[in-house]
């Protein structure tokens, strides 16, 4: 077996480098831009679907901070993300470090995926950065129904533009397992991402109303001294790598003709 490699908590220059990534539009191909959204793809490897996919969405109805709690809230994330099957937060390494688990429904005919991450945010001014790598964790191994995904650096970016206006910049390297089908990492970049964007900018519009009902006050992001989750210890945690799990191939497999509904 590979040796494990050793969890490193996100320091300043790796806010710096997701940052400056977020920004950066050399080498990235745009697969789509309509109406404040723009979706870019960097190919990594061709034969394995590999890529890294951005995603920027301008919103002029949605303050930086009700954004920054959209993406962090487990609990309403629930309620708004159709995709999920299951979301919940593990434990802590530090106050702006936790570890988690989410499991989300993949295009038929593909198994769908799940993923552990180890999740750090830094406020920057009033800017805000979350982003996440996958980590393994002994107590929830992978799962005989799901394929285990791989975040090799996924994150958000949220720059403020005023009181009520903000842009959201979403930038993934994911490792989704496996030989993906072209037609995937295509409906991805075409479809599901400026989708997902537009769901997380109407979950922002409704968050406030919602939040006034369901634990208001409680907001551990920023108030870390409100958390209930144990402290993990660094050294339970390894880094999770792709060639560690066993290889699934779908790339043979054709996309279904189901439409996906949307549940709201």
């Amino acid at each position: 077996t590979a040796r494990s490699v050793p969890v490193a908590i996100p320091d300043d220059q790796a806010f710096a480098s997701f940052k400056a990534e977020c920004l950066c539009e050399e080498g990235w191909n745009v697969t789509y831009n309509k109406s404040g959204t723009t979706v870019w793809i960097q190919s990594l490897d061709e034969e394995r679907s590999l890529h890294k996919i951005k995603c920027r969405m301008v919103c002029n109805d949605v303050s930086a901070e009700t954004m920054y709690d959209v993406l962090h809230d487990t609990e309403y994330r629930r309620k708004w993300d159709s995709s999920v099957i299951e979301t919940f937060d593990i434990g802590r390494l530090t106050v702006n470090t936790d570890v988690g688990y989410y499991s989300w429904k993949c295009p038929k005919p593909l198994r769908n995926r799940d993923v552990v991450t180890l999740r750090s945010w830094l406020p920057i001014g009033k800017d805000y950065i979350i982003m996440n790598y996958s980590v393994k964790h002994s107590k929830y191994p992978p799962k005989k129904d799901m394929v285990r995904a791989i975040s090799v650096q996924t994150g958000y970016m949220i720059q403020h533009q005023g009181p009520n206006h903000c842009v959201l910049t979403y930038l993934a390297q994911v490792d989704p397992r496996g030989s993906l089908p072209k037609w995937v990492v295509n409906k991805s970049s075409l479809f599901l991402a400026p989708k997902a964007m537009k769901k997380i900018n109407k979950a922002c519009l409704k968050y406030s109303e919602w939040k006034q009902r369901h634990n208001k006050a409680y907001k551990p992001w920023l108030f870390p001294e409100q958390t209930t989750l144990p402290i993990i210890p660094l050294c339970e945690l390894s880094v999770q790598r792709a060639d560690s799990l066993e290889n699934i191939d779908e790339s043979c497999l054709a996309e279904t003709g189901e439409r996906e509904r949307d549940s709201d």
